[in-house]
């Protein structure tokens, strides 16, 4: 994958706190695309409940502006037996004022680095099915679809090399 770059700025992954819980709640996406992922302030909510190590929630900054927010989930007991631990996208909310200036691609990327650095080889995402879902955007990165679903949502699988 490419990075996207910038002749003023890069953009960054901020841990969320104090300082920036509102800007991260902020975020929104355009109306069309509600429908398909949970706003921001549920997924810091499912990451609070969740063991500790398990969600990287992340805010996207590009100079100093906040475009987006990623959450990850790192080695999920995806079964619930034991059997098979994974690591993912769990969340991708793009502001929609930012939507097209290649913050996704830096935010799957970014996730994708940092399971490289735990030791992982793939990178799991569910999307939305659907003319209006992410499909297309996740399948460009080199995604694939691998039979599977997950609370009516279609897994996909990146390898990492």
């Amino acid at each position: 994958m490419t990075s996207i770059t910038s002749a003023t700025s890069a953009p960054r992954l901020e841990k969320i706190t104090p300082g920036n819980f509102e800007a991260a709640t902020a975020i929104s996406v355009r109306p069309d695309q509600e429908h398909a992922v949970s706003p921001v302030m549920q997924s810091l909510a499912e990451a609070y409940v969740h063991p500790a190590g398990v969600a990287w929630p992340r805010l996207i900054v590009d100079d100093d502006r906040p475009v987006g927010f990623l959450m990850a989930f790192l080695d999920i007991d995806w079964h619930g037996d034991g059997s098979e631990l994974r690591s993912g996208l769990w969340r991708l909310n793009i502001a929609a004022q930012e939507q097209g200036r290649g913050y996704g691609r830096f935010a799957v990327e970014s996730v994708a680095a940092e399971i490289r650095r735990r030791g992982g080889k793939q990178l799991y995402v569910t999307w939305h099915p659907g003319p209006d879902g992410p499909e297309g955007f996740y399948l460009g990165l080199g995604f694939r679809t691998n039979g599977e679903t997950s609370g009516g949502q279609t897994v996909g699988v990146l390898e990492l090399d």
